[in-house]
């Protein structure tokens, strides 16, 4: 079983619902029990960035996730629930992340639109697990305003929006997605079935 953290903010059911497309069993919660005796985790979110930390750190999760991820068990954050993995945010004031990751989160301060919204393709930089199978050039959904400002040497795919913008990150069994896999069609279906292979 997979566990999507509930700390009450993502589009958590969208998330199940790409799982369950791909018969990967998955539970929506925020039960210590049930997030230790999972085989992988999954941090989606949606909204700021102070927010998501307080909310986590309320319910005692970031002690939790630590734990979890000192053992070796697999934590994947999308969007935001990426973004928290680093160490530190800008997002409305500085917070402090849960630091897997070092890196800042910053706003994109760029002339184009703003936020990130759409298709974007990757481009390739680090080998991991999760890009198996995934054509170099692919396109993917991004709606973000922050990026994380991060060594390359963590950035295992990127994109380009006037600036560059890790895409895929990692560091050991924590990984990160800025984008939306459940929004991306093929490919990001294809990125979240390579939990089966981590997992394993």
């Amino acid at each position: 079983m997979i566990a999507i953290i509930d700390y009450g903010m993502g589009n958590l059911r969208s998330v199940e619902k790409a799982l369950e497309a791909l018969g990967i069993e998955s539970k929506i919660t925020d039960d210590p029990q049930e997030i230790r005796d999972s085989k992988a985790i999954i941090l989606p979110g949606v909204g700021a960035f102070p927010a998501a930390m307080k909310r986590i750190k309320e319910k005692e999760l970031d002690k939790l996730l630590k734990e979890e991820v000192a053992k070796g068990k697999l934590l994947l954050g999308i969007c935001l629930g990426m973004q928290l993995l680093f160490e530190s945010s800008d997002e409305v004031e500085f917070t402090e992340g849960l630091g897997f990751i070092q890196g800042h989160v910053k706003k994109l301060q760029i002339k184009e639109k703003v936020p990130h919204m759409g298709w974007n393709n990757l481009k390739f930089n680090e080998k991991s697990p999760f890009l198996n199978g995934i054509d170099e050039g692919s396109y993917v959904y991004f709606v973000h305003s922050f990026y994380a400002d991060t060594k390359m040497e963590n950035v295992n795919a990127y994109t380009e929006y006037e600036v560059v913008v890790p895409a895929v990150v990692s560091n050991k069994n924590v990984v990160g997605f800025q984008f939306h896999p459940e929004k991306s069609g093929t490919i990001g279906l294809k990125m979240l079935e390579n939990i089966k292979e981590w997992i394993k």
